[in-house]
């Protein structure tokens, strides 16, 4: 039985350069022979700095970008199959930067349940569905109100709920924090955390924070458009100087970590979080150990 939601095929993409009369005079390839497997239920997360092609390439994954070359597949369903567009589009639920752009109801609880509505779900499921979303986003308190009232944070998580209401199977998330202050960014990666625990829903999440990329199952590195790196967690921020060399910035702890270990400290890899330094270096200090690793007489 196949597991995979979403698979692409030698995926590429040329945007289109135009003179100033609208006549083609070339092309930029933005992402460049990727292939792609995510599994069903699975936390990817697609990393890159800014033109890495890692925007572009999450665009194709509900259909809002057709290929220029290669295939797109959501849950079994070829994206560019105009028949199975509408499926795609709610198999597979789009969060952008700016909640500001997905917002459009005067009240939370309308603006969460127009999804469901204009793909016509009977009324008393759409309520379901809105009391539902509310409530795993933890924006139930806020169903009354004026979504303008709220901070960008909370904005967002209403933008969640508003997809979550038209019952995916897989959120994609294309730079969710970008635009929003530490407080809004740990809301948002909270919520996308559950979501993926709690409800099994399957999460892509696009991002140039690296914080944000260590609780993923795996990672995408991105670069020039295509994947230049993959794996773990601990497998990609392992690699500090491969991703330094890509623009790319690390997890404070992994950097420290790193730093600490070409000083002579012997720090096990694969450590991501502040929390697994300490620890770390608590039994390094508690067993005695030098800077060079020999234990202290």
């Amino acid at each position: 039985m196949d597991n995979t939601i979403i698979r692409t095929n030698n995926l590429i993409y040329d945007y289109a350069l135009q003179d100033e009369d609208g006549n083609v005079k070339g092309s930029i390839r933005a992402v460049n022979a990727v292939d792609l497997n995510v599994e069903k239920g699975s936390f990817i997360a697609i990393l890159g700095h800014n033109g890495s092609g890692k925007s572009t390439l999450a665009k194709h994954l509900n259909a809002l970008l057709y290929p220029t070359e290669g295939e797109v597949w959501v849950d079994g369903m070829l994206t560019t199959d105009e028949k199975h567009l509408l499926d795609i589009r709610k198999e597979a639920g789009m969060i952008f930067q700016n909640p500001d752009n997905q917002i459009i109801g005067q009240v939370v609880e309308e603006d969460v349940g127009f999804g469901p509505e204009n793909m016509g779900v009977p009324t008393e499921q759409i309520w379901e569905r809105v009391n539902e979303a509310l409530k795993i986003v933890g924006m139930d308190a806020y169903r009354k109100k004026s979504p303008n009232r709220l901070s960008g944070g909370q904005k967002q998580r209403v933008s969640i709920a508003g997809v979550i209401a038209m019952h995916p199977k897989c959120i994609i998330m294309d730079e969710p924090t970008a635009m929003l202050d530490p407080r809004g960014r740990a809301e948002v990666i909270r919520a996308a955390r559950a979501l993926n625990d709690v409800e099994k829903i399957t999460i892509l999440l696009i991002t140039h924070y690296m914080e944000e990329a260590i609780f993923a199952d795996r990672i995408f590195v991105m670069d020039e458009g295509r994947i230049a790196l993959s794996g773990t967690p601990a497998e990609v921020f392992s690699d500090v100087e491969r991703l330094q060399a890509m623009h790319l910035d690390v997890p404070q702890a992994v950097a420290l970590a790193h730093h600490l270990r070409k000083k002579g400290i012997p720090l096990p890899e694969g450590i991501l979080s502040g929390e697994e330094l300490t620890r770390e270096l608590t039994a390094l200090y508690k067993a005695g150990k030098t800077v060079s690793g020999e234990e202290t007489a």
